[in-house]
């Protein structure tokens, strides 16, 4: 029996008690992702916001989480039941099972593996499969169409995301999470690699269907899109997965370009605040212009956002990965940053 404990029971215990410490504040962040949201739009249109359940209108999201959970769920009659179902919770599981490898802090990560930005590569590509689920499902022309525009979109811009992952692990040498941020001890990859960072951040918003990018959502041509038959809970999944994925890839461009938990500047006071808390900030501040620009852009036109992927980020980001390798090659960049 002591066997067992030890062996198996204790590190099972364990692995669960990093997966709750790691969901539970995850749930609430993406809950009042949302008051915030909606304030900082507000104080851009000059408007109040959520302001009367609760204090300055904190129990908010507590409201319209229960509203949600307390609808009665509509499944119409001829969508594939099952399909219909799985496709939020699939959305919303993706969303939560990539931040096993993201390290909040030295050594703070449930799993450090080797593959790291791979894993969370692979991850981010399979969302697409949710909103797909849906738009099929759903059997309306509106859902259908809202998850073609997605698929096509992901795909599109994972590509230019992809090359510049290339070209920072060019520089680290490493596929590991923790390698690349300790590689930025010295300088924020932002720095050198500035284009890189912007044209990353940009294809976030596209891949996360955010604004000026949410054509998958566009309520003028398809009345919500993959998602406009969905109500309640099954609705909730699919809102609280976009949101979630918003704080996922916040986080990985802290990672690849805004030095993770590393303060900016290795000297005291700086030094005094622990890493969770910088890593906590710099995601706060992408999610800041996250909302920024939704409150700013109109959005772009289909044909518009295909260009701006294929033709433009997809050229940048493969020289970028051509002219990095031959800098990395020449100067032998691996060695300085390690």
């Amino acid at each position: 029996m002591a066997e067992f404990w030890t062996g198996y029971a204790w590190p099972a215990i364990w692995i669960g008690l990093q997966v709750v410490a790691i969901i539970i504040p995850l749930l609430l962040c993406v809950a009042y992702l949302v008051y915030a949201e909606r304030k900082v739009i507000a104080a851009i249109h000059l408007r109040r916001g959520p302001n009367v359940v609760g204090p300055y209108g904190l129990l908010q999201p507590i409201a319209d989480g229960m509203k949600l959970f307390f609808k009665e769920t509509v499944i119409p009659t001829g969508a594939n039941r099952g399909v219909f179902i799985i496709a939020p919770v699939l959305t919303f599981t993706l969303a939560l099972i990539a931040w096993a490898v993201i390290p909040v802090g030295d050594g703070l990560v449930i799993a450090d593996i080797n593959v790291g930005i791979l894993y969370l590569f692979a991850i981010s590509s399979l969302g697409v499969y949710g909103i797909l689920m849906a738009g099929w499902a759903s059997n309306s022309k509106y859902a259908f169409l809202g998850g073609l525009r997605s698929a096509a979109q992901m795909v599109s811009y994972e590509v230019s995301m992809g090359f510049i992952i290339i070209s920072v692990l060019l520089v680290v040498g490493s596929l590991n999470l923790s390698d690349i941020v300790n590689a930025q001890r010295h300088i924020w990859f932002v720095i050198p690699l500035f284009p890189m960072a912007v044209i990353f951040f940009v294809s976030t918003l596209a891949e996360t269907n955010r604004h000026p990018f949410d054509l998958p959502e566009a309520e003028a041509e398809l009345v919500s899109g993959y998602n406009v038959e969905y109500s309640s809970m099954a609705f909730a999944l699919f809102f609280l997965g976009e949101y979630a994925n918003m704080i996922l890839m916040s986080a990985m461009t802290t990672i690849l370009f805004l030095g993770g938990w590393l303060p900016p500047f290795n000297v005291a006071p700086f030094t005094w605040i622990p890493g969770p808390i910088w890593f906590a900030a710099k995601i706060a501040f992408c999610l800041f212009i996250f909302l920024w620009v939704r409150a700013t852009f109109p959005r772009y036109r289909y044909d518009q956002l295909m260009r701006l992927g294929w033709k433009v980020f997809l050229p940048i980001s493969l020289a970028a990965v051509v002219i990095v390798g031959g800098v990395v090659l020449a100067f032998d960049i691996q060695s300085l940053v390690k």
